[in-house]
């Protein structure tokens, strides 16, 4: 008994031992795997985190080397730096000076509060008129700028002039940066972001007019809607995490509330925008972010002293229709119908035709697709516009047949059409461009997106892998074709992108042309010294802007299209330039308080193809001093051509007005306030 005892005992304790023995090596096993796991993860943030780190520094590296670039070119396109201030001043082109002009205004007065007030009730602008120049013409970015330049003390190492041009080069650092990012954030490496950026700058002259009016509302306001959109794509992207989404909906809300703030039309673009957004809701292809336009509309309006376009803007109309649509289940109604009118809807036939002969509502030109072409980025554009598009319409598709939407999207599915990023970015580019192919202007909103949404479609390996799956490809797998086509095309585009277009952009640096106008230099150095300080001048919309941006006096109009009483006072003081009597021309000249009127060489001897959008032919067609002849057009008054009847200097011409200066472009005559009669 006590030996089996004891061998019982000795078996028991094996089998312990062995039951130990396993459960140790278990443990080792399991304790190796997630230090494996763990060792994996770690190694895969590290991973992450050096991708999104060099990401970065690649995409502020970009924005800065183009700000410098700009800055180098406008200082030698216009030898900037040796200039005194009054040549520097007329260098602000298309009547974008008097943006300037408020800035060193609120530089000038004695706080910040007082020229903010001044600028509220401004009688020293146009003649007989007290203005909110802040809401007329737009003035937060002056008004943030002076603001900075006061606080940070920069009128100690920086001239006021150098610190608003640079504020205007850093927010196109800020622009390129954000389609940088939109693009790298969509295709998931940052080599589309640099080949974004490359493309942005080579058709820079269809992608931006900083290099025409540096102060230009839109030139402050689109850096904004980059950054928008950015935020928009990031937030519409499935693989984000909570805070990410948090972050990229304060952004969204942040710059659309600026965007409106900054520019007049930017209601417009968003309105746009929100049709896009609301074909992507109506399939349920996203969440709804009304929210964020219309918290951004209620602060825009209020601090844009209760304007009533915003109100009466077809952005909120599209909005309250959405809401009523998700709510009450019922198709959304046209939102244009409560749009506000455009102002030459409603305006006399020489306003209506004089906007529309502007250039920003020109159909383009057969060189705009050229450059685009020669670029290389139009073909590729088509291409991934092609397929992005047909499989956003199978995912449309599917949808309206109740197939639940794929939050996990793999390389394998090669389904580009499903990331709701996608989606949004091919309904963007579609409204945009075609707007772009009716108007000239749109081009500066249309283009930049090309170049981010052809360099996204380019380097991600879910566009080749969606065309593949297309095809059934089956001879190589087309998972590594993918791979190997997203890098080596943007590889091969950017070589000869670089090759051919570097020596080009870095050509402009070496060119040196000179933009002198001695002609306007000595203009303005005759209003400085000879005319009264109270006096009010009359002339064409961007000569007063460069009048009361070097001279500080009072004008008659100003350079802003979208306002009807100074398109009004614009079409009466252009009838200088028409077939009308000396005294009609001083009854109009008088009611608008004008001392001196200015008479340009330019317009009044303006020789053009386009003989329908001249100053003067518009004005004949208005006044009815049009005659047509067997399919010709003739114009015929019984009065002589105003701006060159003056020049005979005799009566009845003399008895109203009476020259005090004159050079090659330009004839300044005082508008005599006691009419003598002289025969």
């Amino acid at each position: 008994m006590r030996e089996e005892a004891a061998s019982v005992q000795e078996f028991v304790s094996v089998c312990v031992h062995q039951f130990a023995a396993a459960v140790l090596k278990k443990l080792k096993q399991s304790v190796r795997i997630e230090i494996f796991k763990v060792s994996v993860d770690y190694t895969g943030f590290l991973q992450r985190l050096v991708r999104v780190f060099f990401g970065c520094l690649a995409a502020v590296a970009c924005g800065m080397l183009y700000a410098v670039y700009l800055s180098t070119y406008h200082d030698r396109k216009f030898w900037f730096s040796t200039k005194q201030e009054l040549e520097r001043e007329i260098t602000f082109q298309e009547g974008s000076g008097l943006y300037y002009y408020y800035y060193k205004h609120m530089l000038a007065a004695p706080s910040f509060e007082r020229g903010f007030y001044e600028l509220t009730i401004d009688n020293k602008t146009v003649s007989g008129q007290t203005i909110n120049a802040v809401e007329r013409l737009s003035l937060y970015p002056e008004l943030i700028a002076s603001f900075v330049y006061r606080v940070t003390g920069s009128q100690d190492f920086v001239e006021p002039v150098y610190f608003y041009v640079g504020a205007v080069f850093g927010l196109q650092a800020v622009y390129v940066t954000a389609l940088f990012v939109c693009s790298w954030v969509m295709s998931g490496t940052w080599v589309a972001g640099m080949l974004a950026v490359a493309w942005y700058v080579i058709n820079r002259s269809d992608t931006t007019k900083v290099d025409h009016a540096l102060p230009l509302r839109d030139n402050w306001a689109l850096p904004y809607f980059s950054c928008q959109v950015a935020a928009l794509t990031g937030f519409l992207s499935n693989n984000i995490s909570s805070a990410t989404e948090m972050f990229c909906y304060l952004t969204m809300s942040a710059t659309t509330f600026t965007f409106l703030l900054v520019w007049e039309h930017s209601h417009y673009i968003l309105f746009i925008q929100g049709l896009c957004l609301f074909l992507l809701d109506s399939f349920d292809l996203m969440a709804d972010i009304h929210k964020v336009y219309l918290s951004s509309l209620f602060l825009a309006y209020l601090f844009q002293f209760q304007n009533a376009t915003l109100l009466s803007s077809p952005l909120l109309s599209l909005l309250i229709g959405s809401v009523l649509a998700r709510y009450f289940q019922v198709e959304l109604a046209s939102p244009s119908r409560h749009s506000s009118c455009f102002p030459f809807i409603c305006v006399s036939d020489f306003v209506t035709n004089f906007l529309l002969c502007q250039e920003s509502l020109q159909t383009p030109g057969q060189d705009f697709f050229l450059r685009l072409t020669q670029a290389s980025v139009l073909p590729f554009y088509l291409l991934v516009l092609s397929v992005c598009l047909l499989s956003t319409l199978q995912t449309i598709y599917r949808r309206l047949s109740g197939q639940p939407m794929k939050t996990d999207h793999r390389l394998e599915d090669g389904q580009i059409g499903e990331q709701p990023e996608v989606i949004y970015h091919v309904f963007h580019t579609l409204f945009f461009g075609g707007l772009a192919l009716l108007f000239e202007g749109m081009k500066y909103l249309w283009t930049p997106y090309v170049c981010m949404f052809t360099a996204f479609g380019v380097c991600c390996p879910g566009l080749w892998m969606t065309v593949f799956k297309w095809v059934k490809l089956k001879s190589i797998h087309p998972v590594v074709l993918s791979l190997i086509l997203s890098t080596a095309v943007p590889t091969i585009i950017g070589f000869s992108l670089w090759r051919e277009y570097c020596p080009r952009v870095l050509a402009e640096l070496s060119d040196l042309p000179e933009f002198y106008d001695p002609d306007t230099v000595e203009l303005i150095s005759w209003i400085r010294s000879q005319a009264p300080v109270a006096a009010v001048f009359a002339g064409s919309p961007h000569l007063l802007a460069t009048i009361k941006l070097c001279s500080g006096a009072a004008v008659t109009s100003l350079p802003l299209y979208s306002d009807v009483n100074l398109l009004k006072r614009t079409e009466d003081t252009y009838q200088v330039y028409a077939m009308r009597s000396a005294e009609d021309v001083y009854k109009l000249l008088t009611s608008q308080k004008t001392n001196y009127v200015i008479i340009e060489e330019s317009i009044c001897n303006e020789l053009s193809f386009n003989k329908g959008c001249r100053i003067k032919d518009l004005l004949d067609i208005s006044n009815g001093h049009v005659v047509y002849d067997k399919g010709e057009i003739y114009s015929f008054s019984k009065h002589g051509r105003f701006c060159h009847e003056i020049k005979m200097n005799y009566s009845p011409y003399t008895n109203y007005f009476t020259r005090v200066f004159w050079n090659r472009s330009y004839h300044v005559y005082k508008v005599n306030s006691v009419i003598s009669f002289q025969y």
